[in-house]
């Protein structure tokens, strides 16, 4: 049975991190293709079950109409047909992700450390690290600011419902341009117990090494009026408040990918960064003060990414790929 369903996205021929994935016969792959993607995408002697969704075809899906081209949210026919084929967890990755021989597919539910509630932005990677690091997304007037550090002392363990698992990615994790162009120093992540974030208590997150419990399906959103380096940045910022409000939680694991990157160049990242440096509080106060407990977790999403698009951080396109993206999932 091919229980563990994996999400990437990739314009390229098969990888060897793609490869990796493929060797495991528990492994469902799904190749979300894009315009560039080989239109004979596939890896010959596979493990794994391999479904390629080209861009050439069509599936019938609402979000079709309206989804642009060569965009990282093409990534997201890959959660519907995963959705659909009956995936209770959706893992995603990126096709330069190797897996690590630790890596396994993750269970929901568990007891976990646990950290307080209501303490704002934590960097979660001077928790796996005592290296100056952080995600892509920390806010960066927070940086130096020791106060927004995990406090050890006080995680206690708890059984919780979680709804999403970041894992780490060892060598080179996702860290903005800032960290590469004034440091760049490569980082394996400490082997540390994984760390569950209280309500009220925030880190981004991405699309790199990620599992999504069936329930919070929807959050897998990509929001696609947005820069490339935001995308994922602002799904994860909007997806905490939502999480909270179902009564679940993001929970961050110790690595177990490794990345061997593709090429980029930092400053033209660094533009596409901007709106993370910008809007990363803005994204969360928006979302705490337009959720409401009385609704479902369509409506308030909607409701959430309508009242950016007021605030001028998405486009009033993103309205409509978002209406059909919630009929689709």
């Amino acid at each position: 049975m091919n229980n563990n369903y994996v999400v990437i996205t990739t314009i390229f021929e098969a990888t060897d991190a793609v490869k990796k994935f493929a060797d495991n016969p528990e492994n469902h792959l799904i190749i979300a293709g894009d315009k560039k993607t080989p239109s004979n995408w596939d890896i010959k002697d596979s493990k794994a079950e391999i479904t390629f969704l080209s861009a050439e075809k069509t599936y019938g899906y609402n979000i079709e109409k309206v989804l642009p081209f060569n965009h990282y949210c093409r990534k997201m026919i890959g959660y519907i047909w995963a959705r659909n084929a009956g995936a209770e967890m959706i893992y995603e990755t990126d096709d330069d992700n190797y897996p690590k021989s630790n890596w396994k597919a993750l269970s929901f539910d568990n007891e976990e450390l646990f950290t307080e509630p209501d303490k704002g932005f934590l960097n979660v990677y001077r928790y796996f690290s005592k290296e100056d690091i952080w995600p892509r997304g920390y806010p960066l007037e927070l940086i130096t600011n020791k106060e927004h550090l995990v406090c050890e002392d006080t995680l206690k363990k708890r059984n919780l419902k979680i709804g999403v698992y970041q894992g780490l990615v060892d060598n080179e994790p996702d860290v903005d341009a800032i960290y590469r162009l004034t440091n760049n120093k490569k980082c394996d992540f400490e082997d540390k117990p994984s760390i569950a974030f209280g309500k009220g208590t925030v880190c981004p997150y991405n699309t790199q090494n990620t599992f999504t419990r069936r329930e919070l399906f929807p959050l897998l959103y990509l929001p696609s009026t947005v820069t490339f380096r935001f995308t994922d940045i602002l799904r994860g910022l909007v997806a905490q408040p939502l999480m909270w409000n179902e009564g679940y939680h993001l929970c961050f694991t110790k690595a177990t990918v490794i990345q061997e990157r593709n090429v980029h160049n930092y400053l033209k990242d660094f533009e596409s960064e901007i709106p993370c440096y910008l809007y990363a509080q803005r994204v969360i106060d928006v979302s705490k003060s337009t959720i409401k407990s009385n609704i479902s977790l369509k409506d308030n999403m909607f409701n959430v990414y309508d009242a950016l698009y007021k605030e001028g951080i998405v486009k009033k396109e993103e309205l409509d790929i978002l209406e059909a993206w919630l009929k689709d999932i």
